[in-house]
């Protein structure tokens, strides 16, 4: 199932880690460990933001999609289900409409 990780660096911590001459290398690591669809970057409330889109098949998953952004960057990290058009129309298919 695909996710919507928003992703909040709260800008204290972000001061600190943007300062790390490895902080991209980093970020694509962790993008390429959690199998990222997508990654999108930008400010949100103020905050160094990313976005990520990730599948998570079992609920096991989630530590371990998430605890790097907790440990690694300090992250504020909100999980929402999303899904593509196929799967809306899959979804309203079923509904019988």
């Amino acid at each position: 199932m695909r996710f919507l990780l928003y992703v909040q660096i709260p800008t204290e911590a972000g001061n600190s880690i943007v300062q790390d001459p490895n902080f991209l290398q980093k970020i694509e690591d962790y993008i390429n460990n959690v199998n990222a669809e997508a990654a999108y970057f930008g400010p949100s409330n103020g905050n160094r933001t990313m976005f990520f889109i990730v599948n998570m098949d079992t609920p096991d998953k989630i530590p371990i999609i998430l605890e790097p952004l907790f440990q690694e960057f300090k992250a504020k990290v909100e999980v929402h289900p999303i899904m593509i058009l196929d799967d809306l129309k899959k979804a309203f298919s079923k509904l019988g409409k």
